[in-house]
């Protein structure tokens, strides 16, 4: 099992707790973007850079992702691409998507898509507060423990 961060988007806050995961139970872990990125001096954690372009670090992650590793993004289309090669993926803001509730965050993305593209201004997510930080948190280290551990 491995973690896949895409590592763009994800908030610097988030990067720290899977940095501190990653290393507690020593699971390999990498992140993709399309800039350089500073992670901390570890076996266990390594970042690749991918050139710039529209979902290029998306597609790297689903071409070198097993079934059975953990991705963490707030993506939808690679959260479900992810999900029909066997992945798990978690948001930063603590939520599991699985293969019901990513079809129904499919379909909203691309409503509001239409209403962005029609002219309708929709806003954005709010901003990352304490209790996403902590529901992510809590909901890694579940996961880890029940997939990390067991290989021992």
């Amino acid at each position: 099992m491995q973690i896949w961060v895409d590592a763009d988007a994800c908030p610097k806050v988030i990067k720290e707790i899977i940095f501190r995961a990653a290393r507690r139970v020593e699971v390999k872990t990498t992140l993709v973007a399309n800039q350089e990125m500073q992670i901390p001096a570890s076996s266990y954690i390594d970042a690749v850079q991918v050139r710039a372009g529209l979902d290029v670090a998306d597609n790297y992650i689903v071409q070198h992702l097993n079934a059975d590793d953990l991705i963490i993004t707030a993506d939808i289309p690679l959260a479900a691409a992810a999900i029909a090669q066997g992945g798990y993926v978690l948001s930063p803001r603590g939520e599991f998507y699985d293969a019901v509730n990513i079809r129904q965050r499919l379909s909203l993305r691309n409503f509001m898509d239409e209403l962005r593209t029609s002219g309708v201004e929709t806003g954005g997510p709010p901003p990352l507060s304490q209790r996403d930080r902590e529901a992510f948190a809590n909901q890694l280290d579940r996961f880890l423990v029940k997939h990390v551990d067991s290989r021992f």
